[in-house]
């Protein structure tokens, strides 16, 4: 009885779960179609976070091609965001998705910092061309 005790105590303290950061982008945007293998340097997608965690100060942005993960698009760009977690198309500059030889995936990920502390993060990913 002791230990149901303990247990239901516990759980009066348990601390509360806080939301799953997520980041959504609906589409590549007003980029030029690219498949040569030579990237644009282009305006980033619009971005929606949701669950920022609290205490964040900055969200970095990276892409990475998951088909030719070495290859760096740039992107690694800290922004301040918005109480409302909207990140406009067109922020910050990164080199576009251009494959050269049929699609690939491309992914966002989105990492929330206090200072130097790694908060979270979250991915997102879609197909080039779509």
């Amino acid at each position: 009885m002791r230990f149901v005790s303990m247990i239901a105590c516990m759980l009066c303290f348990a601390a509360p779960v806080s939301a799953e950061f997520r980041l959504a982008f609906k589409g590549w945007g007003d980029i030029p179609s690219c498949t040569s293998g030579r990237p644009n340097v282009v305006g980033n997608p619009e971005f929606s976070l949701t669950g920022v965690p609290s205490g964040t100060t900055t969200i970095q942005f990276k892409i990475k091609d998951l088909d030719v993960p070495n290859y760096n698009h740039g992107g690694s760009k800290k922004l301040k965001i918005n109480t409302d977690g909207q990140v406009a198309a067109g922020t910050f500059k990164y080199k576009s998705p251009c494959p050269p030889n049929g699609a690939h995936t491309y992914q966002w990920t989105a990492t929330a910092r206090k200072g130097g502390k790694i908060l979270a993060r979250a991915t997102a990913a879609r197909k080039y061309p779509e």
